[in-house]
């Protein structure tokens, strides 16, 4: 809406500038006519014909650039008006593509519950020592579903060995570093899950420490 009212502003002002110009050249020549065919006229009159003339001409130009004043004001205006609504158009489209992305994101999280309870049931069938199909059918479920979560975008975290990122991991626990530097994340007590990036649920780690003995 405001960048149709500075156009229209921009075309009403060159508008008067084009009708005042003509104006002004009419004048002009009819001034000359009459002072070229009307012999009977003193030189007074003819001099208070020039001095009105240049008197409106001049007149005129400090209404032209009084309005190429308002023209560049106004170009300014425009111009802040495009950029200002560019940024809105891209502010607008972000919010959109992050909606879409994260749009899941709740439902994403308690998903993530069901696909621990598959994990730990399958855990406890192997250790049990149910039946080899039994076990085939919760692992290939485990595995489906894990390749569902990566077509989406949910992935699930691989903290072991790596660094503490608050961002990501949650310390649960300290385990005495056997065979890993402290401060690195020696364990894994529950899975973290990232959704395009963007942590959903921190990962609960442990984290080796020195000890005495070592």
């Amino acid at each position: 809406m405001l960048v149709q009212v500075l156009e229209y502003a921009l075309y009403s002002t060159f508008r008067f500038l084009f009708h005042s110009s003509s104006r002004t050249g009419f004048s002009s020549t009819a001034a000359e006519q009459r002072s070229r065919g009307d012999d009977c006229h003193n030189d007074d009159g003819d001099d208070d014909d020039r001095r009105h003339t240049v008197t409106h001409v001049r007149m005129l130009e400090m209404r032209a650039s009084k309005l190429e004043e308002q023209i560049q004001d106004l170009t300014e205006r425009y111009k802040r008006a495009l950029s200002d609504s560019d940024n809105v158009r891209r502010r607008t489209q972000k919010f959109v593509e992050d909606a879409k992305l994260f749009g899941i994101q709740s439902f994403c999280r308690d998903l993530v519950e069901v696909a621990d309870l598959l994990e730990q049931t399958t855990g406890h069938v192997e250790e049990g020592g149910e039946t080899t199909s039994l076990t085939q059918n919760l692992a290939q479920i485990q595995c489906r579903l894990q390749e569902v979560f990566t077509k989406h975008g949910l992935e699930k975290m691989s903290p072991v060995g790596s660094t503490y990122d608050p961002y990501q991991h949650e310390i649960v626990c300290h385990t005495p570093a056997e065979g890993v530097e402290p401060g690195i994340i020696a364990v894994v007590k529950q899975d973290g899950y990232m959704l395009h990036g963007r942590t959903i649920r921190h990962a609960h780690v442990g984290i080796a420490v020195k000890t005495q003995e070592s």
